[in-house]
């Protein structure tokens, strides 16, 4: 049997919830994140979130790190 298209589910616990949103928005993101269902582009905009916070705390340490000098000046 072939695999059908869209992201690879997760190991690990799934939970289901009951949201309500609304239809238009729900549907430019499985557009715009290439997904077949709902629960899929859900799923990759929560990834997109956490990403974001991981990359926006990680670029926060770098920032308090101390003072930076720049190779380009002589």
């Amino acid at each position: 049997m072939a695999k059908a298209p869209g992201r690879p589910r997760r190991g690990g616990k799934w939970v289901r919830k009951n949201m309500a949103m609304d239809p238009r928005k729900l549907a430019a993101a499985k557009a715009y994140l290439g997904v077949a269902t709902e629960t899929e582009a859900v799923d990759a905009a929560l990834d997109l979130v956490a990403f974001q916070a991981e990359v926006a705390g990680g670029l926060s340490a770098a920032a308090t790190g101390g003072p930076w000098r720049t190779p380009y000046r002589k």
